[in-house]
């Protein structure tokens, strides 16, 4: 006889943990089914956790190579980093923070079936690897199975020099060069770790700039801070090939402007997106409608089958842009538990969600930006200000980057805002709040922010976009 639930959730991640948290605490009676050795998904086990651990300890280095400025005394020897040490730590913040997700299970009375699961209709799930058994949904499957590196055409990834973020997180030793396909979050993110730590570090992206999903602005600011870095960026280049050569990669790629260039690097860091992991679950054998492997579902994340829901990286909306965000999973997560417990709830606006990239300088956005503003037929007004004015950037040493406020004139509502400087990640919380509350710049205005403030760059960016910036 299967294992009777009220929820199931395949996949324990930012948004299937969650989901199972959120419907435990409605008095759901929840399993989920999880086949990696630690709960917490891509982003505690390989992605946002151990990236940002490594970041930090880059921006630790950066502090130390500038001591004698600090006033900092630290010997004579020279200034280095230990990837042994780097490693412990990082993997010491993940077990600990997974550990968390397991005691949270405990505490909601939540079961964890180790293996891999599949969708055999009817309210049922194979744990068909593992902890082999069938599982059966009294009310609702969430399917929450995620995302995973993928590649591009012609370049076969080898996990050994031709490699994913899964790898690139695990080095022992700094590579001396290292060649990154894809310039969104994580390959500039990867980017300013390995550059920091040592490696000679060239970026290969096919769009026109940086960060393309990013402001104009924003990623003009970080193309010239890359290069002041000494990080090499070609823009609009189209890797044709990549093969492994002895200890390192032959990279062919079809610049801007024409040319071909033949690149070598001990590692290629192929970091062209992510796809989806549906591969196995018998989706369409149970009647979900796939779209390029992304499982269809509506705005409540109902899929067409009775008693199906899917959540996260996994999913569509049916349109273009759904952004494969931790918090987005986590938000969308709740939703579906309060749905099937019975809560009144709303759909997403997924022009609110904010989007964090943690490079340096760091980036923070949400809402439109000035293009999509335009195009949307908006009449615009923009204000702008810069964070090294501010007596807390000198103070800290990080006088990189902006605030930028995109706004409309007749309302006066704020659109979007947008930063890249240290701490962005952290300031584009206010900017959310003001989108969410649907804030006027008058209101931005006539918020008091404290003094002296990394975040007194948001209140003078909204006195710029009336014309009257007090210290610019």
């Amino acid at each position: 006889m299967a294992n009777e639930y009220d929820v199931i959730v395949i996949g324990a991640g930012t948004g299937g943990y969650v989901a199972a948290i959120r419907a435990a605490q409605l008095g759901l009676h929840v399993a989920v089914v999880e086949k990696q050795k630690a709960l917490g998904g891509t982003c505690l086990l390989w992605g946002c956790i151990p990236t940002k651990a490594l970041l930090e300890h880059a921006h630790a280095l950066k502090v130390v190579q500038n001591a004698k400025e600090w006033g900092v005394t630290i010997g004579e020897a020279a200034v280095g980093i230990d990837m042994t040490q780097v490693q412990a730590r990082k993997d010491k913040i993940v077990t600990g923070l997974t550990k968390g997700v397991e005691f949270l299970f405990k505490k909601n009375k939540i079961d964890w079936v180790r293996g891999t699961a599949r969708l055999i209709g009817n309210g049922g799930v194979d744990v068909f690897e593992g902890d082999k058994q069938t599982l059966r949904a009294r009310k609702e499957i969430i399917v929450a199975t995620g995302s995973a590196p993928q590649s591009v055409a012609g370049i076969a990834i080898d996990r050994k020099r031709i490699i994913t973020s899964d790898e690139a997180i695990g080095f022992r030793e700094v590579p001396k060069s290292i060649a990154i396909l894809g310039s969104g979050a994580v390959g500039v993110e990867f980017a300013s770790i390995f550059r920091r730590f040592g490696s000679d570090v060239t970026i290969l992206e096919l769009l026109p700039r940086l960060v393309p999903v990013e402001d104009e602005s924003v990623s003009a600011e970080l193309e010239k801070s890359f290069r002041k870095q000494g990080i090499t960026s070609h823009t609009g280049a189209k890797v044709t090939s990549a093969k492994t050569e002895g200890d390192g990669v032959e990279i062919e790629a079809e610049l801007a402007d024409g040319r071909t260039e033949t690149l070598r690097a001990d590692y290629l860091l192929v970091a062209a997106g992510r796809g989806p992991v549906t591969a196995g679950l018998e989706a369409e054998r149970v009647g979900l409608r796939l779209d390029k492997g992304y499982i269809k579902v509506d705005a409540q994340y109902r899929t067409p089958v009775p008693g199906i829901s899917a959540i996260g990286d996994v999913v569509t909306l049916g349109g273009p842009g759904h952004p494969q965000l931790a918090h987005v999973s986590s938000a969308e997560g709740i939703i579906a538990a309060e749905r099937i417990g019975g809560q009144d709830t709303r759909p997403l606006n997924y022009d609110r969600v904010p989007g964090c990239t943690y490079c340096d300088p760091e980036i923070g956005s949400v809402g439109l930006t000035e293009r999509e503003a335009r195009g949307r037929g908006f009449d615009v007004r923009v204000g702008t200000f810069p964070f090294g004015v501010l007596g807390r950037a000198k103070m800290a040493g990080e006088t990189e980057g902006f605030v930028k406020i995109v706004a409309e004139k007749k309302y006066d509502e704020v659109l979007g805002i947008h930063m890249i400087g240290w701490r962005s990640t952290e300031l584009v919380a206010e900017a959310t709040l003001a989108l969410r509350l649907e804030s006027t710049v008058e209101e931005l205005i006539r918020t008091i922010h404290a003094h002296p403030t990394m975040a007194e760059a948001v209140g003078e960016a909204a006195h710029a976009t009336h014309g009257a910036a007090i210290h610019a």
